[in-house]
């Protein structure tokens, strides 16, 4: 587990010094991924060297364990062929490797837990570094975020800066002047071209409404007569007036002809 722990502290370190002299929260969180990523294939090559490890340990193992058995099978043909002496040897020999199994089954066995360990830390590992990523786009999404609300207060304190506002004032005020200019080049360049025509009949306009004016002051005061009423107009008289002129005699006299004239109408339509 010492492994992790070196990594642990190489990757802290590499973060304390991205984030005293990072000024790019971004950039800075980028960086420490890649020194993860980094770190981790580190701790996967270690990792695999353990497991190697393991497996050389009980693949040596197996073979003693192996020489145990032979070692036995030896000592039994001795025994069959009658030679007891070859037959001590062979259990000898046998004994010997018996216990060289053991130990190779206990440091195995010791090895086998230490690596099972380590792929469990350098599971957890990989885990905290995806969870890092994830981490960093949560951050990285804060940090824009908090970037474009200051620049929006910034802003905002800018405008309430009654500068700004003055400066609208200003323009406003020099439009004005610059219309007020551009009338009065109209006028003088009307005045002095010879376009006398249409200022004499916008004279001859306002003298004719003075005198208007003063006419009707005058009848109002009795200086002058009034002013002679117009004559009426004669209104023709119309079809409805003319029937509204007949008499009674006249009016029952042309209801009996429409009368007639309708059962007429009615007697040709059965026919």
């Amino acid at each position: 587990m010492g492994i992790f722990s070196r990594i642990a502290t190489l990757i802290k370190s590499n973060i304390n010094d991205l984030i005293s002299r990072s000024e790019d929260p971004e950039k800075m969180l980028e960086q420490i991924i890649l020194d993860m990523n980094e770190q981790l294939l580190l701790a996967k090559q270690q990792v695999a060297g353990s497991i190697a490890d393991e497996k050389r340990l009980r693949r040596q193992a197996d073979e003693e364990a192996a020489r145990v058995a032979d070692w036995e099978k030896k000592a039994m043909l001795a025994v069959r062929a009658g030679n007891d002496e070859l037959a001590k040897e062979a259990l000898a020999r046998k004994k010997e490797h018996q216990g060289l199994s053991e130990q190779m089954e206990q440091q195995w066995l010791k090895h086998k837990q230490s690596v099972d360990q380590l792929k469990l830390a350098l599971r957890a590992l990989s885990n905290k570094i995806e969870e890092a990523k994830r981490k960093k786009l949560l951050l990285i999404a804060r940090q824009k975020r908090a970037e474009a609300q200051r620049q929006i207060h910034e802003t905002m304190s800018g405008l309430q800066n009654n500068s700004a506002f003055e400066a609208f004032d200003r323009m406003s005020s020099k439009v004005d002047q610059i219309e007020a200019q551009a009338e009065a080049s109209a006028e003088l360049s009307e005045q002095f071209t010879g376009d006398t025509l249409a200022q004499k009949f916008q004279q001859l306009e306002v003298t004719a409404g003075a005198d208007e004016d003063l006419l009707a002051l005058k009848r109002k005061m009795g200086v002058l007569p009034s002013e002679p009423e117009k004559p009426a107009l004669r209104v023709e008289a119309s079809p409805t007036d003319e029937l509204e002129e007949l008499s009674e005699a006249e009016h029952a006299e042309l209801a009996r002809a429409l009368a007639d004239l309708e059962a007429d109408e009615q007697l040709r339509v059965k026919r």
